[in-house]
């Protein structure tokens, strides 16, 4: 019953984002709000049909009911509630299923903000998000139905239909395959959810960007409105990709946390042309500039978004993230093809009302920084789709699939990381308009000779010598440095005129202009998070071998000594393998891990956990990798040594709380009255304000 109920309002739901569509265009070219007003409403009615579905598939994974395939292929019983919840996007129908209601809910909130000013973007909005959204529940109708049932045929074949064929009868499985071990780890609980905020959060600007071209308002309205949207998408797409790492880091067992996976750089794509938008919007809004370009940026985000989806879910691209073969492949491309024609088609009808409003006039600019910034983005943009397109185009001209592997990522991004990480510090010290060699220098050159000292302690305190580890920490110090000192300038002038004590006039700079000092925040974060990608880049050393109990194995001054090992099977079906360990360094004893290997009898899938001793300095991240019944026979373990890597951690915690500062909601420049903002004498202002 809840299967052909779950179906049932998801064909209605297509049918209401069809209607909404068809609606909002006749009733823009007729010139009726109340057609209009019929689009948006049947907008916001997909929103609870579809959670209805949404609902039902959810009842049915707690509930067991594996006569349900969906239901069979990624629960069991064994399996806590939260994870049979959780079970929802575990699977490629129900994941689409879980795309679709988060894309209801967006289309439907924004939805329902006051349209008196904008009244013409309406329609269009509904249109571009209807579209996107009749798209995914018509794959989910069509192609990926989550609420198949199980059926015995004649011949005593089980097949997979909704309804029941002739002559057939109804088959339940006892019990479920369960879900793949890989993904009970708790950053996949929350990574494919924060993943699917990200892209469908940034649907909203692209959608409003449309309207802006379809109506003729190429002013900046349209950024202002979706600013926000803009930020809080930029976010849950970091925390999704910095989850995603974590749980590489924790659960795939080869002492990394980026592997350069074609799937990994599928989700990356749409966050580099993201930041790029975010920081190019701010010329626009400034100085009326890059207006063509950010309708650009919005449109490629937009369509990497679809893209990055597609390469999941198609089987096109082997990855441990994708999911199998499938056929709505064709239907992804054709997809993707068509927005990008019509969105492209849109930009060229109105190129020319697309003018700038100023022109750049020094290289030293904010803006002229910035779009150095989007460059250095978008280079980084072109390596990483050229190295997923690769594989297929050969694939498809010579028969044979080459593999781009990391070497060719990190020797084409190294340096243009570096660039953006410099620049990131550089860029906010400039003036909008106009800057001088002199101006930035007087801003800079304490926190850069600083950054010297640095330098040189790390080659003579150190005793490191690797070339592309000094420029790494050189270029990590000087950004760090610099936005701290613009913190402590800013804060110190205040603290002067005010008579405040030096936390409080930050506290209170940054509740002036969340935007500005958010986005030093985040500056920070990244400065930390590169800081630990160097360390475990650069200096990342690794052991494995074969030890008898009572025995040792040496890495870069730690001696990791094989105790006990246990084996024993669990209440919840597995069997798990545990091996004692201690750690010690420089004869210092420094605890015990406990590595293991869990086998889960349901999915038949091995499951790697590995034992961190971890501090702000290094990790040491022991695996069991084999192991004899007999103890004396000996185990084997793999060994890393990383440093530096929990700064990418701490940095990416740094991440949430600056994005939530620039997010955070306050009084909208354009509508404080020119009184009041002359009454608000800055009292530190390096350059105008972002």
């Amino acid at each position: 019953m809840f299967a052909d109920f779950g179906y049932g309002v998801l064909v209605v739901s297509l049918v209401l984002a069809i209607f909404a569509i068809v609606a909002a265009i006749y009733g823009y070219i007729g010139k009726s709000q109340k057609w209009v007003e019929s689009s948006r409403l049947a907008m916001l009615l997909t929103f609870p049909m579809i959670s209805l579905a949404a609902l039902s598939l959810i009842y049915m994974l707690v509930t067991d009911q594996y006569h349900v395939a969906f239901v069979y292929e990624v629960t069991s019983r064994s399996m806590p509630l939260y994870l049979k919840i959780t079970a929802l996007w575990g699977g490629q129908s129900g994941s689409l299923v879980f795309w679709a209601w988060l894309m209801s809910a967006f289309a439907s909130s924004v939805t329902l903000r006051k349209w008196d000013r904008d009244r013409e973007f309406l329609p269009w909005v509904v249109v571009a998000c209807s579209v996107t959204l009749a798209f995914f529940v018509g794959l989910v109708v069509f192609y990926e139905n989550p609420f198949g049932k199980f059926w015995t045929s004649l011949s005593g074949e089980v097949v997979t239909a909704m309804l029941q064929p002739v002559g057939a009868s109804a088959f339940t499985p006892p019990d479920g395959r369960g879900l793949n071990p890989l993904l009970r780890h708790p950053g996949m609980v929350i990574h494919p959810p924060m993943l699917y905020l990200g892209f469908v959060s940034f649907v909203i600007p692209f959608a409003f960007a449309i309207a802006a071209l379809v109506t003729g308002r190429t002013d900046d309205r349209w950024i202002r409105i979706t600013r926000r949207w803009t930020i809080v998408a930029w976010l849950f797409l970091s925390m999704g990709l910095v989850l995603g790492s974590r749980w590489a880091y924790d659960v795939l067992g080869w002492g990394g946390f980026w592997g350069w996976d074609p799937v990994e750089i599928a989700a990356f794509m749409p966050w580099l042309s993201g930041t790029a938008f975010l920081h190019s919007v701010m010329i626009q809004e400034k100085r009326g500039m890059l207006k063509y370009w950010n309708m650009i940026l919005i449109i490629v985000t937009y369509c990497l978004v679809i893209f990055g989806t597609f390469l999941t879910r198609s089987g096109v691209l082997s990855s441990v993230h994708a999911f199998a073969q499938s056929a709505i492949g064709p239907a992804f491309f054709i997809f993707i093809g068509l927005t990008f024609v019509i969105s492209v088609a849109l930009l060229i009808y109105r190129w020319a009302d697309l003018r700038s409003e100023a022109q750049m006039t020094s290289l030293l600019s904010r803006e002229a920084l910035f779009l150095l910034n989007n460059l250095l983005f978008m280079s980084i943009l072109v390596v990483c789709f050229w190295g997923v397109i690769f594989p297929l185009i050969s694939e498809l001209f010579t028969g044979q699939k080459v593999t781009v592997g990391p070497p060719f990522y990190q020797k084409a991004t190294g340096p243009l990381f570096a660039a953006l990480v410099l620049l990131m510090g550089i860029a906010p010290l400039s003036a909008w308009g106009h800057s001088t060699i002199k101006t930035l220098g007087n801003a800079m050159w304490k926190p850069l000779l600083a950054a010297v000292v640095v330098m040189l302690v790390v080659i003579f305190g150190f005793h490191i010598y690797e070339p592309y580890a000094i420029v790494g920490f050189f270029v990590i110090s000087a950004s760090g440095l610099i936005t701290l000192y613009e913190f402590w300038r800013a804060a110190r002038a205040r603290s002067k005129a005010q008579q405040e004590n030096l936390l409080l006039a930050l506290w209170r700079l940054a509740g002036r202009n969340r935007r500005r000092y958010g986005g030093y925040l985040i500056h920070l974060s990244i400065v930390m998070m590169a800081l630990g990608i160097v360390g475990i880049g650069m200096f990342q050393a690794e052991t494995q071998g074969t030890v008898a109990q009572g025995q040792a194995l040496k890495i870069d001054g730690y001696t990791v000594t094989y105790k006990d090992l246990a084996v024993f099977d669990t209440n919840d079906n597995r069997n798990v393998a545990r091996a004692i360990v201690t750690i010690e360094r420089d004869g210092q004893y420094l605890g015990e891990l406990y590595p293991r290997r869990d086998y889960f009898y349901e999915s038949q899938q091995p499951m790697t956990i590995p034992g961190v001793r971890s501090t702000m300095i290094d990790d040491l991240y022991v695996i069991l990798v084999d192991w004899q019944p007999i103890l004396a026979s000996g185990a084997t373990f793999k060994i890393y040594h990383n440093p530096l890597v929990n700064w990418l951690w701490l940095g990416s915690i740094m991440l949430i709380l600056g994005s939530i500062v620039a997010a955070w909601p306050d009084k909208d420049p354009e509508y404080v009255s020119a009184r009041v903002r002359r009454q608000q004498k800055p009292v530190y202002q390096p350059g105008s304000a972002d």
